[in-house]
């Protein structure tokens, strides 16, 4: 591929050797052909981040949450940058005094809140690994990382506290001090007591570092920040280790991007604090926030009532996963369904006049500013009414989301790329670029990125159009897996982190994600199956929300599990005189041929091979939820536990397949 608008190539292709797959050129964001930009001098960790900004802008308002009075929910109230670092500094103190140093291990455990940022300043002072347990998994992974990172210090969310102490006595080789982000009952402390480990409220363990004074250790940016364990679609957790280098490269390359499309943070942009902190994403989201001075309110932790927290703090940078949007979309869908025709007509003609300007090349907040006050303000409203920069990761989003909201909530809609062992952010679209609709855009300039030839799949890094897997290059980095150098040794090969992702560059240097190389198998004539690929396709059919593909190298087809869309199966269920609520619509013969009659359009569209048509479906009206164990918190399908979960279905479908009312 030639150089492009975006991307520059650094080095050339490498035809393979020896039966190895080829590898592509090279490639770097044009932004940094002349190398990577780095932090100003003396920032080379998080803490320095921190104390950088409290020098800067101590009375800024920093961490905020909405205060309740009489039962009743109001305003924010806010910390200033001074007020969070002085109880940062008592913090420390106390971790200090109870024999946590540097290279310690300190879990956070609960939802997102003041008290979590702070407690992970106090570890970033005192150079003490800060080692997230998942709020959203249960308490088998939650001693699983305990004892994996030997987690000796812990700050747990109140409520979450019972669900701690569901690892004891087992976690208590390793544990040895617990701290409530609010109070502790006497129950709680009788139950520690037992089995001999301390337990502080928030208040009290403040107090537990008096008023000495010591100087904090040295820390350098090659030291590990955080360990933070990838949830994992099999198996056991995986501890990946983070350095300061790694957050501060990541800082300094969004800075640059954001600065090279005129979008850049400033000291009075507001973010809403709502994705898990125990994720990379929000993680250096919110770095990259206290780096700029700005502010961080958070969410009261239920999803319900998200959009009331939004409407309150107005915030101007909004980050979401895929499902998030998903919601957003699909509720503003039905809003337009039920608002009658004239409502629809004038929508409509709204949406396609400002489409088709911004398909002419016009900037979104030029291509219809009329229709952006009269028409689409109630959308902007929705979110607060500031949004300016809508951003998304963890999972693909779906294109036709994608475009809809790019045009109707009047803020830039960008999709972006990255994994934990990469700090996540790695590529994000570009603003008013239409072309990079269902692309995560170029890379960002802090890293190299080059394809890797699969050819068991058919993908050729070195074809007219490139495909393979994403290898990443720079210091971004993780640097291993915890106590995994196995692991860690067959991902990262010659400096380049094999990402196990296929993607396509687009003839603009931006990369479209196609694949998973893992989820490959084989059926039983020989053919093999991109499973991913093809969840992707039969996605775009609207009747579903959601759907699982399955086969093995038993059997000669595929099945699948799906979720329906509830309106879109109830209209059809009205149309063709279909009765019964949603739950026996979903076992009625006749919605599922329905539903495969669909799928087998998408396939014949997309000119799917036979062997890639599925052939039978069970439609689950339940949709695929971390509750059940079938979805990571990133929203990734847990295929073994899928597999476990519907069993007996699957093998019911094989054996009753083609049947009349299969």
């Amino acid at each position: 591929m030639a150089q492009e608008r975006y991307i520059i190539e650094i080095e050339p292709s490498k035809p393979g050797v020896d039966g190895r797959p080829s590898i592509g050129p090279v490639y770097r964001n044009i932004e940094a052909k002349n190398g990577f930009r780095q932090l100003p001098e003396g920032i080379e960790t998080c803490w320095d981040v921190f104390c950088m900004s409290v020098r800067k802008y101590p009375n800024n308002p920093m961490l905020g949450r909405q205060e309740t009075v009489d039962g009743k929910v109001g305003k924010y109230v806010w910390l200033t940058y001074k007020e969070a670092y002085d109880t940062v500094i008592k913090l420390g103190k106390s971790i200090h005094n109870c024999g946590v140093g540097k290279g310690g291990r300190c879990g956070i455990y609960g939802a997102n809140c003041p008290e979590w940022i702070m407690s992970m300043q106090a570890c970033n002072a005192h150079g003490i690994f800060c080692v997230p347990l998942y709020d959203t998994l249960g308490a088998g992974a939650v001693e699983f990382i305990i004892r994996h990172a030997e987690v000796s210090i812990a700050f747990v969310e109140e409520k979450k506290i019972t669900e701690l102490l569901k690892t004891l006595p087992n976690t208590k080789d390793c544990l040895r001090t617990l701290v409530s982000f609010g109070k502790v009952t006497p129950e709680q402390r009788d139950e520690v007591r037992k089995n001999e480990l301390t337990i502080y409220a928030w208040d009290e363990f403040l107090q537990l570092g008096g008023d000495t004074e010591y100087e904090l250790p040295v820390k350098n940016k090659n030291d590990i920040c955080t360990i933070m364990y990838t949830s994992g679609t099999t198996g056991d957790p995986k501890g990946v280790l983070i350095s300061n280098e790694s957050i501060i490269t990541l800082i300094a390359g969004v800075i640059h991007f954001l600065e090279s499309v005129n979008e850049q943070l400033t000291e009075n942009d507001v973010y809403i604090s709502y994705l898990p902190l125990a994720h990379i994403f929000d993680r250096v989201i919110e770095e990259y926030f206290i780096f700029s001075g700005a502010q961080i309110g958070f969410w009261r932790g239920d999803v319900k009532l998200l959009v009331e927290d939004i409407g309150e703090l107005k915030p101007t940078i909004f980050c979401a996963v895929p499902r998030v949007l998903d919601r957003i979309y699909s509720g503003l869908q039905q809003k337009l369904a039920s608002g009658g025709w004239l409502k629809h007509a004038v929508f409509n003609f709204a949406y396609n006049y400002k489409f088709g300007n911004m398909k002419k090349g016009s900037l979104h907040s030029e291509a219809a500013p009329i229709f952006d006050k009269i028409v689409f303000n109630k959308v902007k409203q929705g979110l607060g009414g500031r949004v300016r920069l809508i951003l998304s990761g963890a999972a693909p989003l779906a294109t036709h989301v994608e475009t809809f909201l790019r045009v109707v909530t009047c803020a830039y809609v960008l999709q972006g790329y990255g994994l934990t062992e990469t700090c996540a952010g790695t590529f994000v679209s570009l603003p008013n670029e239409l072309q990079m609709l269902g692309t995560v855009g170029p890379p960002l300039p802090n890293v190299d990125v080059c394809l890797e030839s699969v050819p068991e799949m058919g993908y050729d890094a070195l074809a007219s159009t490139p495909r393979g897997e994403i290898c990443i290059r720079g210091k971004t980095l993780f640097s291993g897996y915890y106590k995994r150098e196995d692991l860690t040794n067959e991902v990262m090969v010659d400096g380049w982190f094999h990402t196990g992702d296929v993607g396509e560059w687009q003839p603009d240097g931006s990369l479209k994600i196609i694949d998973r190389k893992k989820n490959i198998f084989k059926l039983s004539q020989g053919e093999y199956v991109a499973v991913e690929n093809l969840e992707n396709i039969y996605g775009l059919a609207s009747v579903l929300d959601s759907l699982w593909v399955y086969g093995n190298s038993f059997q000669s087809f595929l099945i699948a599990i799906v979720n329906p869309n509830k309106q879109a199966l109830e209209s059809w269920a009205d149309e063709h005189g279909v009765r019964g609520d949603f739950n026996s619509l979903c076992q009625n013969p006749e919605a599922k041929s329905y539903i495969l009659a669909e799928l087998n359009k998408i396939a014949k569209e997309k000119k799917l091979k036979g062997f890639e048509f599925i052939k039978a479906v069970h439609l689950d009206p339940v949709p695929f939820d971390m509750e059940r164990d079938l979805l990571t918190p990133t929203f990734k399908k847990k295929r073994p536990q899928l597999l476990k979960y519907y069993q007996s279905i699957i093998d019911d479908m094989y054996k009753n397949a083609g049947k009349p009312g299969a």
